[in-house]
């Protein structure tokens, strides 16, 4: 299929995982991508493996806490190519696993909720102007099954992601007549070098609670995002999609 010719899209947290793939599937399907990251020897090591298979990305250091940087980075993109169609926001760190909250540290609190909350909150912010000038746009946010329901331990990703799901719906709402969806998908475990932060008592926790007994792919989350992101999803703003394996309860 070739679902994206002619768009243009921005891959923030694009660098590995989940990010990577989306980006490669949308390579494939016609887009224009850049893949935004703090990790700049990921990002070489992206560039370098799709040029292998003969497709072009284009990458970014982009610090997502960073309003300058953030804002910077969306205009060289719509200065280049004139259009902006596609957010896909994957940035997100993890921060302590299997430390409760008496003992958590309130620097390590702050910095998760700048990566995950403030950042999707600043990518949103700038990539809206340039989607209402041509009255279309697609931005999606990874959340998370923890956001939901809360996973012990790692309270300061499951509160940046629940604050996530406020921001989806939110802004969903506020730009519903303007031909911009705003949307999440609220993974449980996906197998991701993300997954090598998490203890592995708490990572087990986590994937005892999935009735299909096995973590989520790349590939699945990469399907339901290109699915959302595209212009087939053009009744679907403001709602947060579960890939969970059947933990989702609501």
């Amino acid at each position: 299929m070739q679902r994206f010719n002619d768009q243009v899209a921005i891959i923030a947290g694009g660098a590995r995982g989940i990010g990577r793939g989306i980006g490669r599937r949308l390579l494939q399907e016609g887009a224009k991508v850049f893949l935004f990251d703090v990790l700049e020897e990921e990002l070489k090591e992206a560039k370098r493996a799709f040029s292998k298979i003969s497709l072009t990305i284009h990458v970014k250091v982009v610090d997502v806490t960073r309003e300058n940087d953030v804002q910077q980075a969306v205009q060289q993109v719509v200065d280049e190519y004139g259009r902006l169609d596609i957010l896909v926001n994957c940035a997100g760190i993890i921060g302590y696993t299997s430390v409760k909250i008496a003992d958590f540290d309130s620097t390590v609190f702050d910095q998760v909720l700048n990566v995950n909350l403030k950042g999707a909150f600043l990518l949103t912010k700038h990539v809206i102007p340039p989607m209402l000038q041509q009255k279309y746009g697609r931005i999606l946010h990874f959340t998370s099954i923890g956001g939901k329901e809360g996973n012990p331990g790692m309270i300061a990703y499951a509160a940046s992601k629940s604050g996530l799901i406020g921001l989806v719906k939110g802004v969903g709402k506020e730009y519903a007549e303007n031909g911009i969806t705003v949307n999440g998908v609220a993974p449980a475990v996906i197998a991701t070098p993300m997954n090598a932060d998490t203890d592995p008592a708490m990572l087990q926790y986590m994937t005892d609670k999935i009735p299909m007994k096995r973590l989520g792919t790349i590939e699945e989350a990469t399907a339901l995002a290109c699915w959302i992101v595209s212009p087939e999803a053009s009744f679907n703003t403001g709602f947060v999609f579960d890939l969970s394996g059947g933990r989702a309860t609501y």
